[in-house]
């Protein structure tokens, strides 16, 4: 019913441009009309789609033209012919003597009732969602910034998450380990007291060595440090899996690197859990290309969950596109672009 509403209003317009022709006929200066008619239509465009103000007002008048000239009598026409059609098949029986194909045509009428009907609707949605578009294409760009600044946000946050375990956390846990280590000197060897307090030292050391590959993981220093080709280096010295490192990288801008470590983290993740590799490989260059890639069975699908479309949406966040090559039996080999000015 909306559609249909919509398509009727564009009479208002048509009303606008015959009034504008017949005056033009008129008189010449007449047609002068037709400058504040484009905005005032351009305006009703709007108001009926219930529609903001367009960032950019090029393109409200340029609807506001369009509906003016075209669009009007293109929507006026389909209601004639989805609505009018039928109706006239239908009443065929009273304005035709031989009643066999009058109604004959009459239940043809009947038929494309619904069609025309869902002919308009279709029809009038289009037209909705072009002038929308038209009006908001900012939309789709808020969506891409709104993202953009959620992912900002929530590095800011993994900093100071990583900032208060490294100054806090860890500070105490190494703070214990020492007090642990001097009480062990103090008490005689082999005694019990001894052995718990080297039980408690050792859990102690073990935390404190837990607390630091989880930092690393929140946000690894050497990151922020370095840059992206030593943090590459470390997590692939981490890796159970032996990975070779190529990498002739330069410091690139912060958000590349941030991206582009979660990548290889997940990937090399990913490759210790699921791919059954004995090794892998890692090249980086340029501004900015990487090759993530190991010896493993292969078979990797994003749709089976395996993180693949949550890396693409961490890229897609910074102009970066990643494309996959895993074939079952191996090898699989993931190639990661990134644009930088």
């Amino acid at each position: 019913m909306r559609a249909l509403l919509y398509l009727v209003a564009s009479a208002v317009p048509g009303l606008v441009a015959v009034a504008v022709a017949v005056m033009a006929f008129a008189t010449p200066f007449a047609a002068l009309l037709a400058v504040p008619a484009v905005p005032l239509v351009a305006w009703f465009e709007r108001w009926r789609l219930g529609a903001p103000a367009a960032r950019h007002r090029w393109r409200e008048l340029g609807l506001g033209l369009a509906s003016l000239l075209v669009l009007w009598w293109i929507d006026l026409v389909m209601i004639a012919f989805a609505v009018g059609g039928p109706i006239v098949l239908i009443i065929s029986p009273a304005v035709q003597e031989d009643l066999g194909p009058a109604i004959a045509a009459s239940v043809a009428g009947a038929v494309l009732v619904p069609v025309g009907g869902y002919v308009l609707v279709l029809w009038g949605r289009a037209r909705m969602t072009m002038a929308r578009e038209l009006l908001e294409p900012h939309r789709l760009e808020e969506v891409v910034a709104s993202r953009a600044r959620l992912v900002d946000a929530f590095d800011v946050e993994r900093r100071r998450i990583e900032r208060d375990l490294h100054d806090g956390a860890q500070q105490r846990l190494v703070a214990l380990s020492m007090r642990l280590g001097l009480a062990k000197l103090d008490l005689p060897p082999g005694s019990p007291a001894a052995e718990q307090v080297a039980s408690a030292h050792e859990e102690a050391r073990q935390a404190l060595v837990e607390l630091r590959e989880l930092i690393r993981g929140v946000h690894p220093q050497v990151l922020t440090d370095r840059g992206l080709a030593a943090a590459i280096r470390e997590a692939a010295s981490r890796s159970p899996v032996p990975v070779e490192v190529e990498t002739d990288l330069d410091r690139l801008p912060e958000q590349v690197e941030t991206a582009a470590y979660y990548v290889v983290s997940e990937a090399l993740a990913n490759i210790a859990k699921h791919s059954g590799a004995s090794r892998a490989w890692i090249r980086a260059s340029g501004r900015f290309v990487m090759e993530i890639g190991d010896d493993g069975k292969g078979g990797a699908d994003p749709a089976r969950g395996s993180g693949l479309t949550g890396l693409a949406d961490r890229l897609a966040v910074v102009g970066g596109r990643l494309s996959l090559s895993s074939p079952a039996g191996g090898p699989t080999t993931m190639r990661v672009e990134i644009p930088c000015e």
